[in-house]
């Protein structure tokens, strides 16, 4: 059989006990021969026993110090491991049991590993932290506008306790954040600085001196980055703007010398030449601000040239404006004459030129003025456009009128001449023409009292009211009809007296003698039917006017035919009578003729 191997623990102990038990022989064969007395020998065997249990009390104090020290190490250890599960997010460690057995030592080499990694895992963690913390701070810094930053990574202070990966995305999305607005705020500087450089070009400006005048930093030639910061936004977009309110000006100071320049140019009869040299300063004046864009279109040198030769055509302008101004006046009055108007006063017309001739009026006023006459004097024509028609045709016609009354006073008109035939047919047209008038009258009139009425002033014609001259014709007309039918009674009544004088005077016999004496001595009241006939006609003609002239003309008709029947003819008498019931009708052959 195998001897019994005892634990190292028990075999530490057994050769202890043996040891001391040797030492202890040893120390009483001593004792023996020196002859240490028995009380002695106890003295010095209790202060070995003291002083052995002193050194197991040592020993063992130190080994539960030892366990202690395990014990608060491998506290220690699973406190950080948890702790920094908890930081980095974690549950647990893959390959590492939850519960640990064995020994302390035992759990502490179990430990060790697993917490060696997550410090790594922790170290990592801290240094992506660290590196997405940094770049937000110096975006941050960049956007803030903060000229002089520290971008050094130990400057970066990581928060430890929460290093989780949802935490490190959400500094990721920040500076991601912070990347697309650093790169909208590049956008909206280098878009600055784009119109900068064309508002600067179209003006003739240094846009190099303007763009470092908001910050060095935008000059490219300094090699620093950009001032992304809101105020240098703020300042490029103010910039821009006086840019543009300076564009605008200068564009509308353009259009002003430019629509000068046109009416001077028109004005003067300005050549070609000297037009095609401010050329570019009219091709502006049809486009608005966002159209310019042409590098040295606005410069100060060009609205300077600009104003430069508008004062010199300015200069010369005084010296033709008396010259446009009787131009104009004549075109006024031209369009006055031809339409019957009124003619502005020549007083004032003078008054106009002597202010033109000491340059005490406003010249573009004045041609304004002007033009506004003109232009009311051109509508105020087209608005009598209608009735001035209508009046050529009333004075023809009273022309028409006139040569009628002539022709029909003339003795020798049916005389066998040369032209009398032409004057026949004209005497017709005219006595168709004439009859048209009193319906051209009263069309006249009515469109005349429309037009006043719509205007709210007089028709004048040649300075007259025109109304009143047609109310003037009317009247003249009627007193000349009247006197016309006086006179055609009186001849009436002369010619039946002389024709039953040479009637009664032709007959021999007493009978008829008789007959005549008392024809003429009894009046119309015993007369023939025919005498009675023309007695009624003479009243009528006395009191109806114009309607009762071609009844009389009937019954003087009807009259010479009963009296040939019954009279013998004769044939000087017929024929002499014949001509006066022709030049009769013919006079009176319309209700209005002359």
């Amino acid at each position: 059989m195998g001897s019994f191997q005892a634990p190292p623990g028990m075999r530490s102990s057994a050769l202890l006990e043996t040891s001391c038990g040797y030492l202890l022989q040893e120390l009483q064969m001593i004792w023996n021969e020196v002859g240490e007395d028995q009380s002695e020998r106890e003295k010095v065997l209790l202060e070995l026993e003291q002083e052995c249990l002193e050194v197991y009390r040592r020993k063992v104090d130190r080994a539960n110090m030892s366990r202690a020290r395990l014990h608060q190490e491998l506290a220690e250890s699973e406190a950080e491991f948890t702790h920094l599960l908890l930081s980095l997010g974690e549950r647990s460690l893959p390959g590492r049991p939850e519960k640990m057995s064995g020994t302390i030592k035992q759990q502490l080499d179990s430990i060790t590993p697993a917490l060696r990694e997550m410090r790594l895992r922790k170290e990592e963690r801290v240094n992506q932290f660290r590196a997405v913390q940094g770049q937000i701070q110096k975006i941050s810094a960049e956007i803030a506008g903060q000229s002089e930053y520290d971008d050094s990574i130990t400057n970066v202070k990581v928060n430890e306790n929460d290093l989780s990966l949802k935490k490190l995305e959400e500094y990721q999305n920040e500076l991601q954040r912070l990347h697309n607005e650093k790169n909208n705020r590049l956008q909206q500087v280098e878009k600055y600085i784009a119109s900068v450089h064309n508002l600067s070009a179209t003006l003739g400006m240094e846009s190099s001196m303007i763009i470092t005048k908001v910050h060095p930093s935008l000059n490219e030639l300094c090699g620093i980055s950009k001032n992304i910061s809101d105020s240098i936004l703020a300042k490029l977009n103010s910039t821009v703007e006086s840019l543009q309110e300076e564009k605008q000006k200068r564009l509308e100071k353009l259009h002003q010398l430019g629509k000068a320049l046109k009416n001077l140019w028109s004005l003067m009869d300005t050549s070609y030449g000297d037009r095609y040299l401010f050329s570019h300063v009219i091709d502006q004046l049809s486009v608005s601000s966002a159209e310019v864009s042409d590098p040295g279109s606005l410069t100060l040198d060009i609205i300077q040239q600009a104003e430069a030769e508008v004062k010199r055509l300015d200069q010369l302008k005084a010296s033709k404006m008396k010259e446009l101004f009787l131009k104009k006046q004549n075109e006024l009055e031209e369009i006055c004459n031809k339409s019957h108007m009124e003619i502005p006063s020549r007083s004032e017309m003078e008054n106009i030129l002597n202010l033109i001739n000491t340059g005490e009026i406003d010249y573009a006023e004045l041609l304004m003025s002007i033009d506004e006459q003109i232009s009311r004097a051109k509508e105020e024509a087209s608005s009598r456009k209608s009735i001035m028609e209508k009046v050529e045709k009333w004075i023809l016609a009273r022309d028409e009128e006139r040569w009628l009354e002539e022709y029909s006073m003339d003795e020798n008109r049916y005389s066998v001449s040369r032209g009398a035939h032409r004057n026949l047919r004209r005497a017709e047209r005219a006595r168709v023409t004439v009859n048209k008038i009193p319906a051209l009258v009263d069309s006249l009139i009515a469109k005349t009292k429309s037009w006043e009425e719509e205007r709210r002033k007089v028709f004048l014609y040649d300075e007259v009211p025109l109304l009143a001259m047609l109310e003037e014709y009317n009247l003249s007309r009627q007193e000349r009809e009247e006197e016309k039918q006086r006179q055609r009674i009186k001849k009436v009544q002369s010619q039946v007296v002389v024709e039953q004088e040479n009637f009664t005077t032709s007959r021999p016999s007493t009978s008829n003698r008789r007959l005549s004496n008392k024809s003429l001595n009894g009046g119309f009241g015993n007369a023939s039917p025919l005498n009675r006939r023309l007695s009624l006609s003479i009243q009528q003609l006395g009191s109806n006017g114009k309607n009762s002239v071609s009844l009389g003309t009937s019954f003087i008709k009807e009259g010479k035919k009963e009296q040939g029947k019954r009279i013998f003819p004769r044939p000087n008498f017929t024929s002499q009578l014949r001509d006066d019931t022709a030049s009769v009708v013919s006079t009176f052959s319309g209700p209005l003729s002359p």
